[in-house]
């Protein structure tokens, strides 16, 4: 798909964290579901639909490589791969077919590659939250066994996230399926956080927000000089910058909005970059104000 705008090539270090986008495979969401109540003669002219009215949309992930100390940290991990052997032989082909699940081109483990590592270099993995397109590449088949994907690392997660998760209502339970999270429960390796956290890894913190789902956390990465926000599902696209535009999918979009618009002031504040989780064209952008709202200044591929 031939991108609306240009982008530049960026290369980015914060601190001693290597920056880098890691694609773990594209997928389909209705695209009506995806703005709510933006008419789709505006969406569409960025986010052309399929027949089936799904547009595209990237899991890309984030990865943060210190080379000196060996640690490497992914913020959320994508659907993963185990369709059959996680939702069941019919279920399996089922949920990538009505997903438009597509992990030819990019993959997380094709990804890691390309920076020279694997699973077991990962040391830790923020989990924005737990539905699967973001934690799904979190656990994994292994030796019989459904086990972390990471078997050397730690994962953070909010604590309320988790427990809405355990007890999802009724609108998000087709989001939260307990084979992507329960075996790092029962693995023992879950960080639980309690709120916004400075500094949970160095120079990494969260803050909280609970328009979309209940304790969702989006990730702060700054040096002091340069900083970089991973929106998760606050802001899930660029398209997605200006306030109004929410998703039907968030269960509180008047929240949302303000939690947004929080975000923005101190990114823009900043001159932050947004890293954004489910575009499918750009890993990053620069944000402006504008007249009351805000615009993409500029946009980048993570070199």
């Amino acid at each position: 798909m031939t991108a609306p705008f240009p982008a530049k090539a960026l290369e980015l270090k914060i601190g001693p964290y290597k920056v880098s986008a890691a694609p773990t495979g594209q997928f389909g969401l209705d695209g009506g579901a995806m703005f709510g109540t933006v008419p789709k003669v505006l969406w569409e002219k960025s986010n052309p639909a399929d027949s089936a009215n799904r547009i595209q949309m990237e899991a890309r992930a984030l990865l943060l490589s210190d080379t000196d100390s060996k640690r490497h940290i992914l913020v959320d991990c994508g659907i993963g791969g185990d369709f059959v052997e996680k939702y069941g032989e019919k279920a399996g082909p089922k949920f990538a077919e009505m997903y438009a699940v597509d992990r030819e081109k990019a993959s997380l483990e094709k990804s890691l590659a390309q920076q020279g590592l694997s699973a077991n270099d990962i040391t830790d993995v923020i989990l924005t939250h737990l539905h699967f397109d973001h934690c799904g590449g979190a656990t994994t088949f292994r030796d019989g066994a459904l086990r972390p994907t990471f078997p050397r690392a730690r994962y953070y997660v909010q604590k309320a996230n988790l427990e809405n998760a355990l007890h999802p209502n009724r609108r998000e339970r087709a989001s939260y399926y307990a084979v992507n999270f329960q075996p790092l429960v029962d693995a023992g390796v879950l960080t639980l956080l309690n709120g916004p956290t400075e500094n949970i890894i160095p120079m990494i913190s969260v803050g909280v927000s609970n328009g979309h789902t209940e304790g969702q956390q989006y990730v702060r990465v700054s040096d002091g000089t340069t900083t970089l926000y991973y929106c998760g599902d606050v802001i899930p696209t660029s398209t997605h910058v200006r306030l109004a535009w929410v998703m039907g999918y968030d269960l509180r979009p008047l929240e949302l909005i303000d939690e947004k618009e929080r975000l923005l002031t101190r990114a823009t504040q900043e001159n932050a970059y947004l890293f954004f989780e489910h575009d499918p064209y750009f890993d990053v952008t620069t944000i402006r104000s504008e007249k009351g709202d805000f615009g993409v200044n500029e946009r980048f591929l993570l070199a």
